[in-house]
């Protein structure tokens, strides 16, 4: 009976730090996820379709397609625009 109480109390244990360490991390994906909608939203010049077609990828794309565009487009934007 003290073996299963134990494998119980572990498991809970395990189950309360992954917790703990997931959530900050999902917090900080999901504002870099707002700040790069926002950022493209506010700042992508409305020439052409680019600004609609990167909300479209960012939305979408969630996570990624924020990292995408910051990696990708963002700094082209900030060196010939300036914004």
């Amino acid at each position: 009976m003290q073996t299963i109480i134990g494998v119980f109390a572990m498991a809970e244990i395990l189950f309360l730090l992954s917790f703990l360490l997931i959530l900050p991390v999902t917090l900080l994906c999901m504002a870099f996820w707002i700040w790069m909608l926002v950022d493209c939203a506010l700042n992508e010049p409305s020439e052409g379709n680019d600004k609609l077609v990167w909300i479209i990828i960012i939305l979408f794309a969630n996570f990624i397609g924020a990292l995408i565009y910051f990696l990708a487009r963002r700094p082209q934007r900030k060196a010939k625009y300036g914004k």
